[in-house]
Order: structure tokens, then C-alpha cells, then sequence
């Protein structure tokens, strides 16, 4: 019964995930308006949830059957899972850092954050997500543990010699998982989000006295820069809930490992 809950969540969460996220990429292309730099970024971000719900979903829910599977096709169904995390992580920290330019510098924010230029940065956020997600499959795995102590020793499925039983914690390390995945790649970046979102409010809240104190005039710039606070408030928001949701579970793999 708790195997058949679990996939049920699963599959709602993927559904609610794709459906919710295609409405935000329809959204960006109907509305010239919201066709701005930093909606590349979004549309991005988009894009990694809609193949989580799509593809990562349903690998976690095959991945945690244990069903009898070649050593390098599971460890590939568990990388994967991990690439589209990691596009996530580096979709948000580039929202981030396009709004704290935004706020800080917005004089020169047209002249640094081009179309072309965010279209570079995502490439290279999602180049940087299949070398971290598939490092694993370079060498960091269980491979030698299996060969040495028998794929089959710590699990009640038979499966032929040539075969393993596909978990996730069968076929990647926790090593991997805490110290590079966890440490370097989600903690580093989630604290680097806190730390941009921290600045932005405090430069948005001085900016803002000074405006009441008539330093700087213009209704026009304040309600600017009140949508940029409110914008800022909202991903922070999308931040903190992502660090949420995965936080507990690479918090476990720390207590596994230690």
C-alpha cells in the first residue's frame, strides 16, 4: 500500500509539475511583454521542471522498484535524475543574479544582461548539469563494491550475474552524493541565493528611503523599482521552497554517510 501511495504522489506531482510549467512557457510566448532576459532564465527553469515531470519522475519511480537492470542503465536513470535537479539549481541562482543587477546597477543592466548573453549563460548552466549529474557515470559509483561483494548480496531480488537490482543507492555513493552533490553543488549555490536575494532587499529598501526622503524623484522609477522588490520576493519565494523539498533528503544522505 505505501509503494502504491508513493507512485500515486508521484505521478500527481508530475502532472501538476508539467502541466503548471507548460502554462508558464505559453505564458512567455503569447505575451510580448513577459519576453524579457529575465524570463529566459524562467523558461528555463520551466523547462527542467517539465522534464523532471516527464522523465525524472518517472525514472525515481522505476529506480526505486529494484527491478533487475544492466549496472551502467540504472546508474544512467539515477544521473539523470540528478542533471535535471541541477539545471534547477542553476536556473534559480541565474534568476538571482540577474535581479540583484537589476536592482543594484539598473542603469547599466540593458547594456549587461542581453538576450545573447542569457542565452550563452543557460547553455552553459545545462552543459555544467549533465557533467555534474553524470559525473558518476565517469568512474564515481558502486561498480567495484558490486563486483567485489555480489550484486545481489542485500537484496531479495535474484537477478542474473551480469545484472543488478536497480536502486538508487545500489549504483551511486553517498561520497558522491554528500560531499560533491550536496556540499558543492546545492548547499553553494542555495547559500549564494540567500546571500544575492539578502542584498537585493536591503539595496531595494535604502533605494526606497531615499526616494521618501526626495533624494532621488520620480513616481515612475519608484513603482519600477517596487516591482522589482515584489518580482525579487516572489523567486525568493520559489528559493526557499525548492531548499524545502530537498534539503531533508541530502540531509539524510548526510546521517547515511556518517
Amino acid at each position: 500500500l505505501s509503494d502504491i501511495t508513493y507512485i500515486v504522489l508521484e505521478l500527481v506531482i508530475a502532472v501538476l509539475a508539467i502541466l503548471g510549467n507548460i502554462l508558464v512557457c505559453w505564458a512567455v510566448y503569447l505575451n510580448s511583454n513577459l519576453q524579457n532576459v529575465t524570463n529566459y532564465f524562467v523558461v528555463s527553469l520551466a523547462a527542467a521542471d517539465i522534464a523532471v515531470g516527464v522523465l525524472a519522475i518517472p525514472f525515481a519511480i522505476t529506480i526505486s522498484t529494484g527491478f533487475c537492470a544492466f549496472f551502467y542503465g540504472c546508474l544512467f536513470i539515477a544521473c539523470f535524475v540528478l542533471v535535471l535537479t541541477q539545471s534547477s539549481i542553476f536556473s534559480l541562482l541565474a534568476i538571482a543574479i540577474d535581479r540583484i543587477i537589476a536592482i543594484r546597477i539598473p542603469l547599466r543592466y540593458n547594456g549587461l544582461v542581453t538576450g545573447s548573453r542569457a542565452k550563452g549563460i543557460i547553455a552553459i548552466c545545462w552543459v555544467l548539469s549533465f557533467i555534474i549529474g553524470l559525473t558518476p557515470m565517469l568512474g564515481w559509483n558502486k561498480r567495484s563494491q558490486i563486483e567485489e561483494l555480489g550484486s545481489n548480496r542485500s537484496s531479495p531480488i535474484n537477478c542474473s550475474n551480469s545484472m543488478v537490482a536497480c536502486l538508487f543507492e545500489a549504483v551511486v555513493t553517498m561520497e558522491y552524493m554528500v560531499y560533491y552533490n550536496f556540499f558543492a553543488c546545492v548547499l553553494l549555490p542555495l547559500l549564494l541565493m540567500f546571500g544575492i536575494y539578502l542584498k537585493i532587499f536591503m539595496a531595494a529598501r535604502r533605494q526606497l528611503k531615499q526616494m521618501e526622503n526626495k533624494m532621488v524623484h520620480g513616481e515612475r522609477s519608484r513603482s519600477t523599482l517596487q516591482k522589482e522588490v515584489h518580482a525579487a520576493k516572489s523567486l525568493a519565494i520559489i528559493v526557499g521552497l525548492f531548499a524545502v523539498c530537498w534539503l531533508p533528503l541530502h540531509i539524510i544522505n548526510c546521517f547515511t554517510l556518517f
